[in-house]
């Protein structure tokens, strides 16, 4: 490639003003900013121009190093990211797909297992790789450690192609499944009411879980919940984890909790830890022996409607899910529990 540092004179003839080309096409320029004195007057104007030149140098070579290295297994130092962080967020930003907070969680994951605010490329070696995704294994659930590692292992491919490494340190590391395959626990028809009908410490809590029980509303959307999202008979938000927007309509029983309509906030809770150990504690006082967090809500409502016959992607669009993938193995994880009753259904 030919580069060509070409200069234009200003109007009003004072001063010369710099561009960089590479061809006749456009795009093919770029406005430098740079100026030199067209008949410099004194010391000063020299010497500024003498420095303006010397910089235009300096880019023009830039231009032609960053021209040499595409595919080569070399950056030029001016375009490397001394953290890597930066530039696995810069990866992150040009790579988000809707939805999918996947990518994201990977990168927020890994700063968390690292521990500090910087890494080099340098710094992640087959070694680091490895203990990364262990540390996934370890600290998640489910399919999240494998999800996040192969991201993880997609950010340091496309390093290695843009010449951070001559190979991928994560290359050969097989990304796993978490080892903790822990059931989240359901309420059934039975403790739907329970609950409802034991006093709760805080009425708050109670009037929000029994809301997400009938909505599925996670904690982070149920806690930001306002009075303006709830019309008479639905209520309409789009969700803080995905960003995609659900209108489902209300339920009698949460007409019945909810009293009169207010301004600002529709419940007014203390933190999540806290919410959890109350709920906790209200479940222990209904007779429900059962681990019980706020997220059961979204689970029970999810494996009730599809026992009482209601489609999986009814309910996937209730859950505000963009497919049926993750409604579907939930529920697989619960079918198990009717084969009592399913048994019993067998000629005796």
């Amino acid at each position: 490639m030919s580069v060509i540092i070409a200069k234009k004179l200003a109007r009003d003839k004072k001063k010369i003003w710099y561009t960089i080309e590479w061809g006749r096409e456009p795009g093919q320029r770029t406005a430098t900013g740079i100026f030199t004195y067209a008949k410099p007057l004194d010391a000063i104007q020299k010497n500024h121009n003498k420095e303006s030149l010397a910089i235009l140098e300096t880019k023009k070579s830039q231009m032609i190093l960053d021209s040499n290295s595409v595919g080569t297994n070399y950056v030029p130092s001016f375009k490397v990211k001394n953290n890597f962080f930066d530039y696995y967020a810069e990866f992150v930003k040009k790579n988000r797909v809707y939805a999918n907070r996947s990518l994201e969680g990977s990168l927020m994951s890994f700063k968390k297992f690292w521990g500090r605010d910087f890494i080099s490329a340098t710094e992640i070696t087959e070694n680091v790789c490895k203990r990364y995704r262990d540390y996934l294994v370890k600290n998640f659930n489910g399919e999240t450690p494998q999800g996040y590692f192969m991201r993880f292992k997609r950010v340091i491919k496309n390093a290695a192609k843009e010449g951070y490494y001559r190979t991928s340190p994560a290359e050969d590391i097989a990304a796993k499944k978490g080892a903790n395959q822990k059931k989240k626990e359901i309420l059934d028809a039975e403790e739907y009411l329970k609950l409802m009908n034991t006093p709760c410490l805080n009425y708050e809590i109670k009037k929000a879980f029994v809301f997400s029980l009938y909505t599925a509303l996670r904690w982070v959307d149920v806690s930001a919940l306002l009075w303006s999202d709830i019309k008479e008979n639905n209520f309409s938000i789009s969700q803080k984890k995905t960003g995609i927007r659900i209108d489902l309509p209300l339920h009698p029983i949460i007409k019945e909790f909810m009293g009169e309509r207010k301004d600002g906030l529709v419940f007014h809770l203390p933190s999540h830890e806290a919410a959890n150990r109350i709920l906790r504690e209200w479940a222990t006082n209904a007779g429900i022996n059962k681990h019980i967090t706020w997220h059961c809500a979204r689970h029970s409502f999810s494996v009730l409607l599809q026992q009482k016959g209601v489609d999986i992607a009814t309910v996937a669009g209730m859950l505000g899910h963009a497919s049926t993938k993750y409604v579907h193995q939930t529920y697989q994880r619960y079918v198990k529990d009717s084969a009592i009753g399913a048994i019993n259904k067998l000629p005796s």
